[in-house]
């Protein structure tokens, strides 16, 4: 089921019991972040802040935040059934290698068939404000934890354009409010509009750029979806949603955004133009410091007739971004298996943040196997910056982490089955000793195969016999147990 846009959603999450409204004055600096956090932890419901008391509009928050609300934003009843559609969609002919993952992700997309639509009005239109009209204190943007440096804004689809290729680029980023007309621009060094402003910079050209906030959900999660720079984020929302997105030309810059938004800011980052931004509580669970990032000059702010400001809680899981990075690991599941088939399944711990740990398991055929896999991890594309990979046989429900960690824990001589290397880590990483770059750790919690040196036979795991589990099964209430 596709959402025309955030209000659709919003009455489907009511009419399901999943949002609740709260008409009670609360402050946007700190307090909706502690009510959220509450919230998120007991698995409660989205929240619709009717009155926050700064800012011109009711704040919208954990709509994502638990792996229902994630289905329903994507119109499916498992977050499993959109990588079957694409894994279906890959075969009978799979593509091999790294050259054929832009072949594949085509198919997917059904570039025919799913490319945004442009239309010549939009509601994110109907109320202009330019120039000095600009305000950015009408948004009521988050202070989320007492030593951040100010008000940030969590949730904004940040949109830009290479120079030279023109192409698109949407992406998720924080932006900390500098001014009533101004934001830093925290995108990080692996991002692809980092490289579009390093282009701009060169060629001495301000960088247009657009930020729509309250996007119907499948356009939000696209923006965090891990998809190469030449494929468009529009044409995978567009298969998310099974409908055309529809896209309306900005008023002052050359960018399009989604016809549906809430709001929408256009403006230019300065060539060479900095400013410290930070500190921030991010989702690593502590403040990532203060560092110089671009600034921009918001020019024009556009808006629906009576818009709801979307935002997100950031801290140490778990939080509302969950729900997101479980659906990135269920959709992504065929395209990874595609650039590295010995791949049986995977799961990325909530509580590594998405990209600190990766569980893997494969149908092990050879020695040194899982090394192999370990590496092909480390290359490929945003499972570079995993720090810990742990690679454990097919039998091993990589979901079940008390199984995972009986593997880990009892098949490993950490003499012999462990691979230490180094490489790119998060941006965000504090745990590294150089910024950017670190040590990562291979775990090889597989059985051990004579061609690994392990001659000592390995041995058999205990079972209970099928005759005797069904004559449990049959007989359990006779037990009364």
């Amino acid at each position: 089921m596709a959402h025309t846009d955030l209000r659709e959603f919003l009455k489907r999450l009511e009419k399901a019991g999943e949002l609740k409204r709260i008409t009670a004055p609360v402050d946007p600096t700190l307090e909706i972040s502690e009510i959220t956090q509450r919230v998120v932890r007991a698995g409660g419901p989205a929240l619709l802040f009717e009155n926050p008391t700064r800012g011109e509009m009711p704040i919208v928050i954990n709509l994502f935040g638990t792996e229902r609300r994630m289905a329903m934003a994507l119109g499916v009843d498992s977050l499993d059934e959109i990588g079957q559609r694409i894994g279906a969609m890959l075969k009978p002919e799979l593509p091999q290698g790294f050259s054929g993952f832009r072949e594949a992700l085509g198919k997917v997309t059904q570039l025919k068939n799913v490319p945004p639509k442009k239309v010549k009005s939009a509601p994110c239109q109907e109320v202009v404000y330019k120039g000095d009209e600009v305000d950015l204190n009408k948004l009521p943007g988050l202070q989320i934890w007492p030593g951040d440096g100010g008000i940030y804004h969590n949730l904004g689809l940040t949109h830009t354009k290479h120079p030279e290729t023109g192409a698109r680029n949407l992406g998720l980023y924080r932006l900390q409010q500098h001014s009533h007309n101004t934001l830093g621009m925290h995108w990080q060094i692996h991002k692809d509009s980092t490289a579009h402003h390093a282009v701009a910079e060169r060629l001495g050209q301000r960088l247009p750029v657009a930020i729509a906030f309250g996007c119907d959900p499948a356009v939000s999660y696209a923006s965090t979806a891990p998809l190469p720079g030449d494929i468009d984020e529009y044409l995978f929302a567009g298969f998310l949603r099974g409908e055309r997105v529809e896209m309306v030309d900005c008023l002052t810059v050359p960018l399009q955004v989604p016809a549906h938004a809430q709001v929408v800011l256009e403006g230019y980052l300065e060539p060479g133009e900095r400013a410290p931004e930070g500190p921030f509580g991010d989702h690593t669970g502590f403040y990532t410091p203060v560092e110089d990032f671009p600034v921009l000059h918001v020019e024009c702010m556009t808006t629906q007739r009576t818009p709801i400001y979307q935002s997100i809680i950031t801290s140490q899981p778990p939080q509302e971004d969950g729900p997101i990075g479980k659906a990135t690991e269920r959709i992504f599941l065929p395209l990874i298996k595609l650039l590295i088939p010995d791949i049986v399944d995977y799961d990325l711990p909530e509580a590594g943040v998405f990209h600190n740990c990766c569980i893997v398991s494969i149908d092990k055929r050879f020695p040194k196997h899982a090394m192999k896999v370990m590496n092909a991890v480390w290359g490929a594309g945003l499972l570079s910056l995993c720090k810990l990979v742990v690679v454990v046989d097919a039998d091993c429900d990589v979901h079940d982490y008390r199984e995972v960690a009986f593997r880990a824990f009892g098949n490993v001589d950490y003499a012999h089955d462990v691979l230490l290397t180094t490489g790119p880590v998060d941006h965000l990483d504090h745990a590294s000793y150089q910024q950017f770059w670190g040590g990562k750790l291979g775990v090889d919690a597989t059985r051990k195969l004579p061609g690994e040196g392990y001659h000592r036979g390995w041995p058999e795991e205990m079972r209970m016999s099928p005759e005797v589990v069904a004559t449990v099964d049959q007989r359990w209430r006779e037990y009364g147990l």
